[in-house]
């Protein structure tokens, strides 16, 4: 049977408003109390992946790692790492820039190869500043790689599209384009303005049920795509401060970014059953 797997980010721990960061252990226990299947966490070097490795064991969880290579060769030790300590997939953020859709390529099948090689998926995340930067550039992609597996956080097209409330019809059907490659999901709120609304105040209600909406339709798309005993992941990515979360005036978070987390893992998982 098809199953869900909610995730929390580690890096969305960070700085939150009820307590003082806590130790790898204190979130763990954290987040596998509050209902969480496992976590996202940072692949780039050994100290931190086999602290991770340990810690999600211990407590029966799942691990999704995320790197940021600038070069292919920096690919290679996440994917060693992830084989070596049970990864249940690898996210890579492409640190790369190329201004032709033909260098972009190249890259890509490069990666494709690459990455044959591992047991663990590997999905390419949709962000600003990476590869996949831009919306367009990023479906004449798709276009050009039918293998190409994504892991979407729609949030930074959202941002980087300044897509505004009502939706076009063709933004939409784009979104569409993109939501039938993604095997994985990073989950906030964005506005046209902002890549992280606090999504519990009224006034952002219109994105979230967008966002809604869309994660409805990539669930349903994935449903269709993958195998019988697959698992999908959605990671709640809070980020905090400077980066992600909005400050006032005192410097604190606007809102409270755990309680948010577990509102976004209750509001997926609504989402899934109801597919």
């Amino acid at each position: 049977m098809q199953k869900l797997l909610v995730l929390q980010s580690l890096w969305a721990m960070q700085d939150l408003r009820d307590a003082p960061d806590r130790s790898l252990q204190e979130n763990i226990a954290l987040i596998r109390g509050a209902g969480f299947d496992g976590i996202s966490t940072l692949w780039e070097d050994d100290a931190t992946a086999e602290a991770c490795a340990a810690a999600t064991r211990a407590e029966g969880l799942v691990m999704e790692g995320t790197c940021l290579p600038a070069t292919l060769e920096q690919v290679l030790p996440a994917l060693e790492r992830g084989a070596r300590l049970g990864l249940h997939h690898l996210n890579l953020q492409l640190n790369m820039r190329p201004r032709s859709l033909g260098e972009a390529v190249e890259i890509l099948e490069q990666l494709e190869v690459m990455t044959a090689k591992v047991d663990f998926p590997v999905y390419v995340e949709t962000h600003r500043g990476r590869l996949t930067n831009d919306l367009l550039f990023t479906l004449d992609l798709l276009d050009a790689l039918p293998n190409l597996k994504l892991l979407g956080d729609l949030s930074h097209y959202v941002v980087a599209r300044e897509i505004e409330l009502p939706v076009s019809s063709e933004i939409d059907a784009q979104i569409g384009q993109v939501l039938d490659r993604v095997w994985a999901f990073h989950g906030r709120i964005a506005g046209s303005g902002q890549v992280q609304l606090p999504f519990s105040f009224p006034q952002h209600q219109g994105y979230v049920d967008l966002f809604a909406g869309w994660w409805a339709r990539g669930f349903a798309s994935w449903r269709r795509r993958a195998e019988a005993d697959a698992e999908l992941a959605f990671v709640c990515e809070l980020g905090p401060q400077p980066y992600y979360a909005i400050s006032g005036a005192d410097g604190r978070d606007l809102s409270d970014r755990w309680a948010e987390s577990l509102q976004m893992q209750a509001l997926v998982r609504s989402i899934w059953a109801a597919a």
